[in-house]
């Protein structure tokens, strides 16, 4: 029977078949070396029910109420003062002095665990990271189609060192060179280094937009009265916008998993929560698998997004 005569639902369940072989092949190579599966502890590390510690912020004296609901500190040689009255259980009494990171009190419920600190890591780095890359990046992409010299050559060069050598290496000197010169915080000396590699590739995707759009476009809007800028901002760039759209969410896509290389640094972002939580319960294989769920789960919503946003725009 020809492939094409064959129902849809066949296809279906073929492809529902593959996915069950897939997950049955990684099983059985788990099974090989007797591995003993256990999602509880990935749970944990997703939402805790185990409380959280309140910890001293700063070396200080400690007070508390007569009845116990209210803990007051006060800093050791200095005027700064911080107030607690949401605790269970107290663990100083007054007149103690504390240290910076000593354990204050205890207090109960759910509070959200290392893999989602890590994954809010994730998305402030990749959000912050993203504003940067795109005013860079157009920045960048109109140089390269500028006609003045200067302009067209930084661009240029920009272009082609960050693009020619790779990110790792990039935010080594970010972070250990520049930043320490510049005395940047881990967080802001990792979105320099993910906003300049990223910018470099946005820049080409302009550049690409712009050069696809009919030059009697161009052309037109001038002799409609409109100068450079204008006719670049109202003309130019919303058709390039339009064309470009695809290969700039995929870009965004992969400065979120771009971002997973922040982890050598002093940033506790999805992966580096991850390798935590291994060095600790020695279970790598379901953490890995929830690591890459929540990355799917961040790329996939991107993707989603950006082809709501493209039929929005074709209908325009």
């Amino acid at each position: 029977m020809n492939q094409h005569h064959l129902p849809r639902s066949f296809w279906y369940a073929v492809y529902v078949a593959i996915l069950v072989a897939l997950g049955f092949g990684i099983w059985g190579m788990s099974q090989r070396i007797h591995y003993d599966w256990n999602w509880k502890d990935v749970a944990q590390n997703l939402v805790s029910t185990s409380g959280q510690e309140l910890l001293s912020p700063f070396d200080a004296y400690v007070t508390i109420t007569p009845d116990g609901k209210r803990l007051s500190l006060k800093e050791y040689g200095g005027d700064k003062t911080q107030t607690y009255t949401e605790f269970d259980e107290a663990y100083a009494e007054t007149g103690d002095l504390v240290f910076r990171g000593d354990l204050l009190a205890y207090q109960k419920g759910l509070r959200a665990g290392i893999l989602l600190v890590g994954l809010w890591m994730t998305l402030k780095l990749s959000a912050v990271s993203l504003v940067f890359a795109l005013a860079l990046g157009l920045i960048a992409g109109l140089g390269r189609v500028a006609d003045n010299p200067a302009a067209k050559q930084l661009s240029t060069t920009y272009v082609e060192i960050i693009r020619g050598t790779p990110l790792l290496v990039q935010i080594f000197i970010m972070y250990f060179f520049i930043g320490t010169v510049l005395q940047l915080s881990a967080f802001t000396a990792g979105v320099a280094a993910l906003a300049v590699f990223t910018g470099a590739y946005i820049a080409e995707i302009v550049r690409s937009g712009i050069e696809s759009v009919p030059k009697g476009q161009m052309e037109a809007a001038r002799s409609l009265g409109m100068n450079y800028r204008q006719a670049m901002t109202h003309v130019i760039l919303p058709q390039a916008l339009k064309k470009t759209l695809p290969s700039l969410a995929g870009q965004f896509i992969n400065l979120i998993k771009d971002s997973s290389l922040v982890s050598v640094m002093a940033l506790t972002d999805l992966t580096k929560a991850g390798r935590e939580i291994i060095s600790s319960n020695f279970r790598p294989f379901e953490v890995w698998f929830t690591v890459a769920l929540m990355y799917l789960l961040l790329t996939g919503t991107l993707s989603w997004l950006v082809r709501r946003l493209e039929k929005r725009l074709a209908h325009d």
